[in-house]
């Protein structure tokens, strides 16, 4: 048996009444009263009034609970973007605080992609870690106000046998916002983790799993798999909202010795690129992250629009320039270009933007080992 992380290598009360081809179908969470001249035919009441029959869907409660969970707190759910791979994660203040897995940003750059529910790109910061190897970290969305929130349960509050919900982007970001349901199947006794058996695979590291209040009770985490047969047999893990708090009140209230920095080297560093021929001026030099043929790298991500033309040049007397454009959440390789002419060992990227996000331009020395300062502009018509 293998424990495996899931990541991949990045309201009210409903009470509607809906008419459908001459159907009344009514949702309430009122138990429905038998009408003394009605049958039931499994989940249908057969109902006569005035010599007409009439029939009406019976309550399903849980279908309902399962659609109100949904519709209440997806709105709050996000998918994170690393440029490597993906994982979710849940709003927790209206400015924009994410909860999420650290194994999901462990090796991320220091700022990443989150996708909001609508489908919204936005950069987010990675704020901190939390101590002792517990697998959560929080991240921080730029410039954002009146965010939809998800509230964390009681703590201690999660029986063996309850129902439970999970909502995350599994396999891939165009999965976003994925909802399953199950039930707790055991509460370990030494970890505190919760098992349970809602379906959930690498890419939902970091969502919520939620009670039938659509309040936060872990934070999932793991599946176990079956590694002589290679398949995974329902059996998946969260953090309790009791290791979850401390943490989240250390984040908010600043308190270092419940928020550790980094877990990895502080040289993944994400900068803004301005679209107005700003000139960014900038050194690759050892201790810089290198691509696996070592050559030393920068990032910097901008906003851009579908259909946008954006020139990005890179150009340096000392390095032979490179240069890539990645869209991150579709982990995609835009485009890239080393030089200019034979004759110009400059680069530049004259690129129509597929779509709407957060792209990351990667300046490289092409070269491996190779050192020097270099000019970056970018220009968007």
């Amino acid at each position: 048996m293998n424990q495996k992380l899931l990541q991949i290598g990045t309201s009210a009360i409903l009470a509607s009444i809906i008419g459908v081809a001459g159907v009344r179908v009514v949702f309430s969470y009122q138990l429905p009263v038998m009408p003394k001249n009605a049958k039931q035919y499994d989940n249908y009441l057969l109902v006569k009034t005035k010599g007409k029959s009439n029939i009406r869907l019976a309550e399903n409660s849980e279908e309902q609970t399962r659609i109100q969970v949904y519709e209440q707190a997806s709105r709050a759910v996000v998918a994170i973007a690393t440029g490597t791979g993906h994982g979710s994660g849940f709003i927790v203040s209206q400015d924009g605080l994410v909860l999420t897995n650290a194994h999901v940003v462990q090796d991320a750059p220091s700022t990443v992609t989150v996708v909001l529910a609508d489908g919204k790109q936005v950069l987010a910061d990675i704020v901190g870690f939390a101590p002792k190897g517990l697998d959560l970290a929080a991240l921080k969305i730029r410039s954002q106000k009146n965010l939809p929130t998800l509230r964390l349960a009681a703590s201690g509050s999660v029986r063996v046998g309850q129902s439970v919900y999970a909502i995350g982007t599994p396999l891939s970001v165009e999965l976003q916002n994925t909802f399953t349901n199950g039930v707790v199947s055991r509460l370990d006794p030494k970890s505190g983790l919760i098992q349970h058996n809602a379906a959930i695979n690498p890419g939902n590291s970091g969502g919520p799993l939620l009670n039938s209040n659509g309040e936060v009770i872990g934070v999932n985490s793991a599946i176990i798999n079956d590694t002589e047969i290679k398949r995974f047999i329902g059996i998946a893990l969260a953090i309790p909202t009791d290791l979850v708090k401390p943490f989240l009140v250390a984040v908010e209230r600043g308190k270092s010795s419940l928020v550790t920095q980094r877990q990895q080297p502080s040289n993944v560093q994400v900068r803004d690129l301005p679209l107005n021929s700003q000139v960014v001026q900038a050194t690759l030099k050892k201790g810089d992250r290198v691509l696996p043929n070592n050559s030393y790298f920068h990032l910097y991500a901008f906003e851009g629009k579908a259909g946008q033309q954006v020139t990005i040049e890179m150009t340096s007397s000392q390095i032979d320039s490179h240069l890539y454009l990645l869209l991150p959440v579709k982990e995609k390789l835009v485009a890239e270009n080393d030089d200019i002419s034979p004759t110009n060992f400059n680069s530049r990227l004259i690129v129509t933007l597929p779509e709407n996000g957060i792209y990351y331009v990667l300046a490289n020395t092409f070269e491996a080992g190779e050192s020097g300062s270099y000019s970056l502009r970018a220009l968007a018509q």
